[in-house]
């Protein structure tokens, strides 16, 4: 992980034919952390997007060659730059010039003469909107890596006890290779379904969840928060998952589909194994030693059949505590009170 201190600074590209308002616009910019470039028209600022891709663009409406509107097309209709942050700066400051901007695609319109101290609040406001976007699964509306990342980071700071559950649906290529991946989706948007009513139903400090991709997910909770989790998101996607199959199929408990070769064979219903990191008395200096151990213990629990629960015992931790964690198995909805 890079050390905040070597973090690189945000870019911002300002599009502006005024020279003298672009380079106070970037030295204000830079006294408040950011990195900044200046063009002055808009073949310069495609030549310079294309050179390196900013983290938002601050653009005159009123450009030669290329006008902000037309810009902002352009960028808009390239996948490359869909997505990039765009605040728009103009003379022109009636409700119709304001719609126009948005319209084709602006994130804000600023009208000029403004306070410089206000367009660093856009421009951070901006970069935030998009970060977050950025940061959510599309399928399940659920925080992704960076934002994972980021909240195991801050639990590993912060020095407090604290369990890391890394999930993962078993039988999954089943899924898919019978159903299709449009059913697929709708087994992974279950599983999120099923850990979000899981964190409600155990009650606070409400855990977070994360959607690592594809049929992965991750939950930071408390760490006598485990068991009633795990137990709920198990038993719950179980039920689901198998309304989700075809009847025949949920009937008989198992999928019928082909491998690679051709050949029919049988994958068990969907269940669920989940690896369990525990911070206890261990210390955990950096995020990607949790994450390894919680990968570690996912994979003990998927050796195994059935909806399994496999936690890192390799440090000491109270009896009490202990007692909390010990049903840790399930089977066909039934817990067993083996653990990993």
């Amino acid at each position: 992980m890079t050390p905040a201190s070597e973090t690189p600074s945000e870019l911002v590209l300002i599009v502006d034919s005024d020279v003298e308002l672009a380079e106070y616009l970037a030295g204000q910019l830079r006294e408040n952390g950011f990195d900044t470039s200046i063009v002055r028209d808009g073949y310069q600022a495609l030549a310079q997007i294309s050179r390196r891709r900013p983290d938002l663009v601050l653009m005159e409406v009123e450009l030669p060659l290329i006008d902000g509107l037309e810009l902002t097309r352009q960028l808009r209709g390239d996948p490359m730059t869909a997505s990039l942050p765009v605040i728009m700066l103009s003379f022109r400051g009636l409700s119709a010039d304001r719609i126009t901007g948005l319209t084709v695609g602006a994130d804000d319109y600023i009208v000029k003469p403004f306070d410089a101290a206000e367009v660093i609040a856009r421009v951070r406001s901006a970069m935030r909107r998009h970060r977050e976007i950025r940061e959510v699964s599309p399928l399940t509306g659920l925080p992704g890596n960076a934002r994972i990342l980021g909240e195991i980071a801050e639990w590993v700071h912060r020095g407090e006890p604290f369990a890391l559950g890394y999930i993962d649906i078993d039988q999954f290529k089943g899924v898919n290779d019978a159903y299709g991946f449009v059913r697929g989706d709708e087994f992974i948007q279950s599983l999120a379904g099923s850990l979000h009513r899981a964190v409600l139903a155990a009650g606070p400090p409400h855990a977070f969840i994360g959607h690592v991709g594809g049929d992965d997910f991750i939950f930071m909770s408390d760490l006598l928060l485990v068991t009633p989790i795990t137990r709920h998101a198990i038993a719950e996607f179980e039920t689901r998952a198998a309304d989700l199959c075809d009847p025949d199929d949920a009937i008989n408990g198992y999928i019928e589909c082909k491998d690679r070769q051709g050949n029919p064979v049988r994958s068990r219903l969907p269940t669920l194994s989940i690896g369990v990191a525990l911070s206890g008395q261990r210390h955990f200096a950096d995020p990607r030693e949790v994450v390894a151990v919680a990968t570690e213990m996912k994979t003990v629990a998927k050796s195994h059949q059935g909806s399994y629960v496999a936690y890192d015992r390799r440090h000491d931790i109270s009896s009490a505590d202990l007692s909390q964690l010990a049903e840790l198995r399930y089977e066909g909805g039934s817990p067993s009170s083996r653990a990993a």
